[in-house]
């Protein structure tokens, strides 16, 4: 594997060796057998902001031995004046790699064609591998299979989180539900492109019922704040909360933060299951540095 740019990009057997290696990272952290990224650079390019990418993967590239840089939207502008392509050709000669938070997920793939060095998508509006991985890896750590899992994602269906979770569905064959109002469904050639036993729901009861795993994400993602409003009226109902929850009592409650309280989560559940949250945030660590790993070899 010499990038990650999305999990539509990756196999089954990549997928299952992620979250394997995630967890000996995590088992072993502090005595790493081996510095995989000793004597590299690498450069974290932010065009969104961030607080537990840009944490997780600073911390973690220094575990495996390596040194990092953070360029912020104000120190190198990824799409807007000097093209992709030539900033990736300078980087490239400079580099060990790049981890990359943007808008458009061809800026992230353009980067990686010119650039010619391992490039890991942190973020896009299109997909946000790390996230799933790291998700993944944590319903493994709960004692779940993959294979058998139903996950019930309730919010906007046609965000990033939820069109990652489209292609691990595809990829590891659970079965997905996505709640949404119909405004907010992904279309329908993503779902026939990748496949798999995704179902949409207007009725976030329908959706939860027997899940092993009730997700969410923020009504209003960044670059939407404009919509606010509009998203705000639209979404109510679709709220994990305790009488969501009462038809999935088993279900592992997951929220990929920031958390918005009172709006896609009631204060109450997030609390209750505040465990699994922070301890899914904590593996987003482990899981990068799974790909950080692999990357390297």
């Amino acid at each position: 594997m010499k990038n990650l740019l999305s999990i539509e990009s990756l196999s089954r057997d990549e997928i299952f060796e992620i979250v394997d290696l995630a967890a000996e990272m995590k088992s072993t952290r502090g005595a790493h057998a081996s510095q995989p990224l000793s004597g590299q650079c690498w450069a974290l390019m932010f065009s969104k902001s961030s607080t537990r990418t840009r944490v997780s993967f600073e911390v973690g590239i220094r575990e495996l031995g390596g040194n990092v840089m953070f360029l912020a939207a104000d120190d190198i502008q990824l799409g807007r004046g000097e093209p992709i392509k030539d900033t990736a050709r300078v980087m490239g000669r400079m580099l060990h790699g790049a981890v990359i938070r943007t808008f458009a997920q061809s800026d992230v793939e353009d980067f990686a064609s010119y650039g010619r060095i391992p490039t890991i998508n942190a973020l896009t509006d299109e997909e946000h591998p790390c996230q799933i991985l790291s998700d993944l890896f944590t319903l493994v750590e709960s004692g779940r299979r993959l294979e058998d899992l139903t996950i019930s994602f309730i919010g906007d269906a046609d965000c990033n989180v939820a069109r990652s979770w489209i292609w691990a569905a595809a990829r590891c064959g659970f079965r997905l539900r996505l709640a949404a109002p119909d405004k907010f469904f992904p279309p329908a050639s993503l779902l026939e492109a990748a496949g798999g036993a995704v179902t949409l729901h207007t009725d976030p009861i329908e959706a939860a019922k027997g899940a092993d795993a009730l997700y969410t994400d923020v009504w209003v993602s960044m670059g939407k704040e404009e919509e606010a409003a509009y998203r705000l009226a639209q979404f109510q109902g679709f709220q994990i909360n305790k009488e969501l929850l009462s038809f999935a009592p088993d279900a592992l409650v997951l929220h990929c933060l920031p958390a918005y309280r009172g709006k896609e989560i009631t204060d109450d559940v997030f609390e209750a299951h505040a465990d699994t949250i922070f301890r899914q945030a904590e593996n987003r660590l482990h899981a990068q540095k799974a790909v950080l790993s692999l990357i390297a070899r």
